[in-house]
């Protein structure tokens, strides 16, 4: 930045010179018609104009430099955060949101940072030309010291207007952003299901929400760019009046009115500079603040304590939730998200009171719990590579116990060949087929704890029973709780919560609970006869 606004105020100099230089050849050499004098003065100005050249090219590349290196690095920087994240990053930000960070507002950060450069010389060059104005005329340099910040003061109230709305059009953007991600990423289910038109005209209508928050910040843009144009121009005519009547009243010679105009002319560019650098400030502190707020996104500290020495019970005060080590327990709530969340807080995903064998989760070191509890998520990614690759995840592969861990999760369809290359995100299965590997893979891992989510929602009745089973056999004397509504997996659970409101209401066998809980038992014939409906 430093290098970017001693190039820019030697360019803005070396311009400002120029008609300094032009004034004396014509008041020296040109009006006394000697013609030595003439040529020494040309030679200078050619000298200048060279050297002003080879500065406003440095000047450029230096501003580029500085845009392209202040962006990647913030992209870096954001990037780091979002690895450093990891698993926890969709459970606290949007994907649209980092999408939008990454394509745009980093950028937009990068151009706010050419501001100290290109800024820092334009207010010299505004010093340089009222100091030689005021050689000239002492009237013509109050004016331009004057009319400046009277334009400052004209384009203040836009800039203010611009970043409000500009605020709240990157917000609407953000959100926008992530509805897109989430619909191209289930582009296929949707089709199959015959959603894809009803997502289509949502995202058109909030597209068309999001055009009309556009042209709002595109008023007072418009007006800001109208004015960093127009009233410099402006501002040069009333000088160059005022310089021409000085000169028809002798108050100036033909080489100072030249001067006059020639100085007014380069003060455009400085002007016009100053006002798009506030417009880029604006700008660039919206897109700063987005930024910065991602940055601060807290990652989980890999310290702490000891974790209990063997399989111990996960308790979430909040929720009630209990969940012991060697039984199935299932958690069925009339909210899927608030089981998710018991689960992100059993798996300390998210800050919460839960504790492990008495101990707060908080307290105990994060490896200790990655390696012993495993959130699997329905929605995880899967990484490309051989399928026992996939299956092993980033454990050594071992081919028997890859088909176990298919066999397990019935993805027999899926397992037939273990050099199968699944593509990244699993894009060429189906998203039953999705679901079962990522089972798998979680079972592979053999957690001492194991929490999932709606691990069999996008497979048949059938197929269902057969994994509620095999699951249920393969992690027997280990524990695992299911977040679900389906009666199959709710009748294989050692233990049921029942959550009301994201707090456990009653708790007891799947059978118990339908006699016991008419909210449980409506709640499950709900799940049984959209189940019922699909076969």
């Amino acid at each position: 930045m430093a290098l970017g606004a001693v190039f820019g105020s030697l360019w803005f100099a070396s311009m400002a010179a120029t008609p300094w230089l032009i004034s004396q050849a014509i008041d020296r050499g040109l009006t006394p018609r000697r013609t030595d004098v003439l040529l020494t003065w040309a030679g200078v100005i050619l000298i200048v104009g060279v050297a002003s050249a080879w500065l406003g090219i440095m000047r450029h590349r230096n501003m580029t430099r500085l845009r392209l290196a202040a962006a990647l690095r913030t992209a870096d920087v954001v990037m780091t955060h979002a690895t450093r994240l990891g698993a926890a990053l969709p459970r606290r930000v949007t994907a649209g949101e980092v999408v939008t960070i990454g394509i745009s507002d980093v950028w937009t950060v990068g151009r706010a940072m050419n501001v100290g450069g290109v800024g820092t010389a334009s207010v010299v060059a505004f010093g340089v030309i009222a100091v030689l104005l005021h050689q000239i005329s002492g009237m013509l340099a109050a004016v331009v010291l004057t009319g400046v910040p009277v334009l400052a003061l004209i384009i203040a109230p836009l800039l203010r207007r611009t970043q409000r709305a500009g605020a709240r059009y990157r917000e609407h953007q953000g959100v926008l952003n992530a509805r897109l991600v989430d619909v191209v990423g289930g582009l296929r289910v949707l089709n199959g299901l015959g959603g894809k038109q009803t997502h289509l005209a949502r995202y058109e209508k909030e597209s068309a929400r999001l055009r009309d928050q556009g042209y709002r910040v595109g008023g007072p843009s418009s007006w800001i760019g109208a004015l960093g144009d127009g009233l410099p121009v402006v501002f040069l005519a009333v000088v160059i009046w005022l310089a021409a009547r000085l000169a028809v009243t002798g108050g100036l010679t033909a080489g100072q009115l030249v001067a006059v105009y020639g100085y007014t002319a380069m003060l455009v560019i400085p002007v016009n500079v100053m006002i798009f650098v506030g417009f880029d400030v604006t700008r660039g502190v919206v897109a700063a603040r987005r930024i910065t707020d991602f940055l601060r996104l807290p990652e989980d500290d890999p310290g702490g304590g000891p974790a209990p020495d063997g399989p111990s019970v996960l308790h979430d005060p909040e929720s009630g939730v209990r969940a012991e080590p060697g039984r199935l327990t299932a958690l069925a709530g009339d909210r899927p998200a608030d089981t998710a969340r018991v689960l992100d807080r059993l798996g300390r995903y998210l800050p919460s009171d839960a504790t492990w064998g008495g101990r707060p989760l908080a307290g105990i070191a994060q490896p200790e719990i990655r390696s012993r509890i495993l959130v699997a998520d329905h929605d995880a990614d899967l990484f490309a590579g051989p399928l026992r690759e996939v299956v092993a995840g980033r454990e050594d592969p071992d081919d028997d116990r890859v088909r176990l861990a298919l066999d397990t999760a019935v993805a027999h369809d899926v397992g037939a060949d273990l050099d199968r290359t699944v593509a990244w995100g699993g894009r060429n299965l189906s998203g039953g087929q999705r679901q079962r590997v990522r089972l798998a893979r979680a079972v592979y891992a053999d957690p001492e704890m194991l929490l999932a989510a709606e691990p069999t929602s996008a497979v048949d009745a059938h197929t269902e029973a057969a994994i509620a089973d095999r699951l249920s056999h393969a992690r027997a004397g280990r524990g695992t709780v299911l977040a679900t509504t389906s009666p199959v997996l709710l009748d294989r659970a050692d233990t049921v919560h029942y959550l009301v409101g994201g707090r456990v209401t009653a708790t007891g066998t799947h059978r118990e609970l339908l006699v016991a809980e008419p909210g449980y038992r409506a709640l499950v014939a709900r799940a049984f006869g959209t189940e019922e409906d699909d076969a």
